[in-house]
């Protein structure tokens, strides 16, 4: 059984950073390469939305244009451990953020991305809260 447990959520001013991490564990070395490893994020009254994607068997990163250029994620295969670095914060990236992995390659963007996207995923942490102030 997968396990995901996230951490470095907490509260920060605007145009600052944060760096997530979520540590996984369950796998087996050789499955862990073949995983679609996500961030998700949730503010009160909205939907779940993804924000970073990579497929541990290749490195492959994805991202909306909502999180480009401000949003990286990354993984440390030696620690099962995946990363969220997030700069430039604003307001409106304040939300409840969840790990997610996948089984395989990674949807498609529009599919990773898009309103259901989030539904693709079949493991789950428990969030860490982020919150920006202005």
């Amino acid at each position: 059984q997968v396990q995901l447990v996230e951490s470095g959520g907490g509260s920060v001013q605007a145009g600052g950073s944060l760096r997530l991490s979520c540590a996984a564990s369950g796998y087996t070395y050789s499955r862990y390469s073949r995983y679609c490893m996500g961030w998700f994020r949730q503010a009160p009254g909205k939907e779940r939305e993804g924000v970073a994607a990579i497929y541990t068997g290749g490195g492959n990163t994805y991202y909306p244009d909502s999180v480009k250029g401000r949003f990286t994620i990354s993984q440390d295969n030696a620690k099962n451990t995946l990363y969220l670095l997030m700069n430039s914060l604003k307001p409106e990236d304040t939300a409840m953020y969840y790990c997610a992995a996948l089984g395989g390659s990674c949807p498609s963007i529009s599919i990773t991305f898009g309103r259901v996207g989030f539904t693709r995923f079949t493991y789950w942490g428990r969030g860490t809260q982020v919150t920006v102030s202005s």
